[in-house]
């Protein structure tokens, strides 16, 4: 599974404010800058992270936008659905079957199981964790096996 441009230019951008608006707004062409990402696409981004109320918008010199709430209350997860509603590993569409006959396809479970595990970690990692560095990365269960996998 691979996130998309716009999510992962989403979570850089707020990881940015976290970083460098603890007492001002921050303009999007500093984040622009610092992250290499195109001032215009950063502008579409916002869009939908002002909508889902997890930035405002300050007006004027020195203006730029601001976090909602304070870093440790932002979670990767609120980024992510800000930017893609939905996080599926399945074909199939919301509660509906996945085969043609009607039914849940062989694997569905499986990915269902994938789909949890990557909101439950990403439900976990907040935006000062990546401010201040503390991000924890889960150790890799049988990770002999999975070498020889590949």
């Amino acid at each position: 599974m691979k996130l998309s441009t716009r999510s992962r230019y989403a979570i850089m951008a707020m990881a940015d404010i976290a970083c460098h608006g603890k007492d001002s707004p921050v303009r999007l062409a500093e984040i622009s800058q610092r992250q290499d990402i195109a001032l215009n696409y950063l502008e579409q981004i916002f869009v939908n992270l002002k909508k889902s109320k997890l930035v405002i918008s300050v007006r004027g010199p020195g203006g730029g936008y601001k976090l909602t709430s304070s870093s440790d209350k932002i979670f990767i997860s609120d980024v992510l659905s800000a930017i893609t509603p939905e996080l599926k590993m399945t074909r199939c569409q919301a509660n509906e079957n996945c085969v043609s006959n009607n039914a849940k396809c062989l694997t569905h479970k499986l990915w269902v199981g994938l789909e949890n595990n990557i909101m439950n970690y990403l439900s976990s990692v907040s935006l000062q964790d990546i401010a201040a560095g503390n991000i924890q990365v889960p150790i890799l269960q049988n990770k002999q096996r999975f070498i020889e996998v590949l």
